[in-house]
C-alpha cells in the first residue's frame, strides 16, 4: 500500500532528509587519496548523533543475512551498491565510491545516495557519474502528479542506453517514510504510461544504478557486484510529489 504523507509527516521527512544531505555534503570534503571508508562511516556516525537521529541501515535485516555492520554503505570502483565500511579499505586516486546514507529522525526516514570521485578519475567513468546523475534529475522532472511510475524508470533506461552504459539487473528506488524501504517500487527500467500514479504526497526514492560493461550483478553477502568487474555509480534522492513540481528533500539547502 502506499502511504500518502499529510503536512505534519512531510516535515518530518523533511528533517530527516536534510541530515542525509548534510551527511554526503561533509562526506564529499573528505574525498581523496589515502582515507579509510572507515573514517567516511565515523564522520557518517558523528553527524547523525549531534542530530538526534538513527543511522537507518546499521543493524537493518533481511532474512539470509547478518544484520548490516555499518551506519553508511560505501561501494567502491566495481562494487554496485552495500560495499563495506571497514578498515582495510582504502581510497585510492583514480577509484570511485558510491556512498549510501539512511538515517531515521521522529519516525521517519530519509535516503540518499551519492557517487565521488577519487583524485583524477579516468574519462569513462567521468562521464558514467555524468550520466547517472543526469538519469536521477531527468526522472525528478517527470516526479508530477498524475504521471507514473514507469514515465521515471523508463528515462532512467533510456539515458543509460542513449550514453552506453548498462542498468544494474534487480536494484530499484522505493517508497520512503516510516519504513526505509515502502511501496511502490520504483524500477530503473520500464515503460512510459505504466505503473502506479504519482499523487501529491507521496514520497519516493529513486536512484539510478549504471555499470559500465554488463547489466549482470553477482551478489556476496549483502554487497552487489558488476559480473564483468567493470565499474558502476550509483546516484540517489528523496523526492516529494507536490501540486506544482517536485520537491527535492536530500538536497542541501544552505544560506
Amino acid at each position: 500500500m502506499i502511504s500518502i504523507k499529510n503536512k505534519t509527516e512531510i516535515e518530518l521527512m523533511r528533517e530527516s532528509n536534510r541530515i542525509v544531505a548534510e551527511v554526503l555534503y561533509q562526506l564529499a570534503k573528505m574525498m581523496k587519496p589515502g582515507i579509510i571508508t572507515w573514517e567516511l562511516n565515523e564522520k557518517a556516525e558523528e553527524i547523525i548523533a549531534r542530530n538526534s537521529a538513527e543511522a537507518a541501515f546499521k543493524g537493518y535485516q533481511m532474512d539470509g543475512l547478518n544484520p548490516y555492520p555499518f551506519s553508511i554503505c560505501a561501494s567502491i570502483n566495481n562494487e554496485i551498491v552495500h560495499g563495506y565500511s571497514s578498515k582495510d579499505k582504502i581510497l585510492h586516486d583514480g577509484d570511485i565510491i558510491g556512498v549510501d546514507v539512511g538515517v531515521k529522525k521522529n519516525g521517519f526516514y530519509g535516503d540518499g545516495a551519492r557517487t565521488f570521485a577519487v583524485g583524477n578519475i579516468n574519462e569513462k567513468d567521468r562521464k558514467l557519474l555524468k550520466t547517472t546523475e543526469l538519469a536521477l534529475k531527468r526522472a525528478i522532472e517527470r516526479c508530477k502528479v498524475g504521471s507514473r511510475i514507469g514515465d521515471i524508470s523508463s528515462i532512467i533506461e533510456h539515458t543509460a542506453k542513449q550514453n552506453g552504459f548498462y542498468v544494474a539487473d534487480g536494484l530499484t528506488g522505493h517508497g520512503v517514510g516510516r519504513e526505509l524501504h515502502e511501496d511502490p517500487i520504483v524500477p530503473n527500467i520500464g515503460k512510459s504510461g505504466r505503473g502506479p500514479r504519482l499523487v501529491e504526497g507521496m514520497t519516493i526514492a529513486i536512484e539510478p544504478m549504471f555499470n559500465i560493461g554488463t547489466s549482470k550483478t553477482v551478489e556476496k553477502e549483502w554487497v552487489f557486484f558488476t559480473a564483468d568487474n567493470s565499474n558502476s555509480a550509483h546516484f540517489e534522492h528523496t523526492v516529494l510529489i507536490k501540486k506544482d513540481r517536485p520537491e527535492i528533500l536530500t538536497l542541501l539547502k544552505r544560506n
